[in-house]
């Protein structure tokens, strides 16, 4: 096996940063929505989606991983640097994200009582600002392990799961919330302001 990257420093950088990002998701999308108090749950309607979102993002990793420390489809040393800065802005847009969402965030497809549209802060452009910082993430992961396949791998996983998961919350979000759910999908963008 060829070593993934080019210096040791580089590697060291890296595992530092992919240990920020599992710490991240550990801390700021599992245990602070557990420990907040978001009162009772009306609706739970998640479809598997998570499971699908989980699943596909481990195997995802694990072929990235495969590819960078192959050499398959080797990226040049120099795209290491933009893939580490974008995975640490992938790890602030989606940290920012949950916060902004607060008590309504879950790793599931649920609806509380008291649920209502949220369109401050990254959720006046964007109806899944986490999953921007999901997809931004991922690039980054891809260029870091320098793989164009890598890239590719987890464009398609991400593209699969999270295409999955928006339309079963979208739905579940209509139905819940209606119109003002419907008015909010009218003026904002799934995932990139203005374009998608």
């Amino acid at each position: 096996m060829i070593g993934l990257f080019a210096t040791g420093p580089s590697s060291i950088i890296f595992y530092i940063v992919y240990s920020l990002w599992w710490l991240s998701e550990l801390i700021g999308a599992l245990l602070i929505p557990v420990l907040r108090r978001r009162g009772a749950t009306q609706v739970r309607r998640d479809q598997g989606s998570a499971t699908v979102i989980v699943s596909s993002i481990l195997w995802a990793i694990f072929v990235a991983f495969g590819f960078g420390y192959t050499g398959t489809g080797q990226l040049p040393d120099w795209v290491f640097y933009p893939g580490i800065f974008l995975m640490l802005l992938g790890i602030a847009i989606r940290q920012y994200a949950i916060a902004v969402l607060g008590r309504f965030f879950s790793l599931t497809v649920r609806v509380a009582e008291d649920h209502k549209v949220v369109d401050k802060g990254p959720y006046k452009f964007v109806r899944h600002p986490s999953y921007t910082g999901a997809l931004v993430t991922f690039i980054g992961l891809g260029l870091a392990v320098q793989s164009w396949p890598a890239v590719l791998t987890l464009l398609i996983v991400f593209a699969v799961a999270y295409g999955y998961r928006m339309r079963v919350e979208e739905r579940t979000l209509t139905k819940e919330l209606g119109q003002d759910y419907l008015s909010y999908m009218k003026r904002t963008k799934r995932l990139i302001p203005y374009l998608i």
